[in-house]
């Protein structure tokens, strides 16, 4: 098969941006924005919170990874559940061959599934299991059966959430995200993808039957208020919907690839994720060379990843 270097060009700025982005909130995770505020990120950093090697990524990437390789090797869903349940019990795509940082309803989920393989859908479907597990490690589906009509498309984002995150909250939050990427595969720019999806989105979620009182919950995106809405105002904790909001706050307020993912990790708090969801819009959008090249040199498994990006390219061209 010929390789689409656009499309590869795409994945790998889209992975090697999430995982940068990742990397440089692994060494302050939990820290809060005051701490931030008294000492900014403003480099790779190394050691801190989880006392690992500068360009370290977590849990955020290793999943996403587990995605974009359960693609790339003949898509099923049974395969996203044990690539994601190998990489907990058997060390799957991490950056140095072993965990260290999980959230709860996905530690739950997967250890279900180490006890029942068959079970695939092993997230809670309850309200209160909406972090933000499934929106980090969504975004290689921005380039999978990307042209199926819309029900199809949040079918197949409703199964890979719910692997981890049951929820219709968490769908609804990684389908809005992935449509942000889709514009900007399209060579829209931030504003102008933000515009589309505000256009678009509530007439998508109405006729993919979601609730009410559940589209209602992502009024501050579809009213067009988010990208001025004041820092103190942004929540940067492990709820999906703070997450989602948080990362298109910084991709909508700054002009760099660099700029985008420092100031979703200085928001403080669940800096990995929130750096890893707002670098992988970064990435997609400014492109693998506008990531700073130090921050890349560093980066634990760089040519691993660069090989999954050419294999999955390869695979969904």
């Amino acid at each position: 098969m010929t390789t689409d270097f656009a499309r590869e060009a795409q994945v790998r700025a889209a992975l090697l941006g999430l995982a940068v982005g990742d990397a440089l909130g692994v060494p302050v995770e939990f820290q809060s924005r005051a701490a931030r505020r008294q000492d900014p990120v403003v480099h790779m950093r190394e050691y801190g919170t989880h006392h690992q090697p500068a360009g370290t990524w977590s849990d955020d990437a290793s999943l996403t990874f587990c995605l974009a390789q359960a693609i790339a090797d003949g898509f099923s869903i049974g395969k996203v559940a044990e690539y994601s349940r190998r990489w907990y019990y058997e060390n799957l795509w991490t950056p140095h061959g072993r965990v260290f940082d999980i959230g709860i309803t996905t530690r739950e989920a997967l250890s279900r599934l180490q006890s029942n393989p068959n079970l695939i859908r092993a997230g809670n479907t309850d309200e209160y299991s909406n972090g933000n597990g499934a929106l980090m490690r969504i975004l290689p589906l921005a380039f999978y059966q990307e042209d199926a009509p819309l029900a199809e498309r949040f079918e197949l984002i409703q199964q890979v959430s719910a692997v981890t995150h049951g929820h219709i909250r968490s769908a609804v939050a990684c389908l809005l995200y992935l449509e942000v990427a889709r514009h900007l595969r399209a060579g829209l720019k931030p504003a102008q993808a933000y515009t589309e999806l505000r256009r678009q989105a509530p007439a998508q979620l109405s006729a993919l039957n979601i609730p009410a009182h559940e589209a209602d919950k992502f009024e501050r995106i579809f009213s067009g208020r988010l990208p001025d809405v004041a820092i103190t105002a942004i929540d940067s904790g492990g709820y999906v919907m703070h997450t989602l909001e948080a990362s298109l706050w910084c991709l909508l307020r700054h002009e760099t690839y660099a700029e985008t993912v420092l100031a979703a990790v200085n928001l403080g708090d669940d800096t990995d994720t929130t750096g890893a969801v707002a670098g992988g819009l970064a990435g997609l959008y400014y492109g693998e060379a506008a990531i700073p090249p130090e921050w890349r040199q560093v980066l634990a498994r760089r040519a691993d990843i660069e090989q999954l990006a050419r294999q999955f390219a390869n695979a969904t061209a």
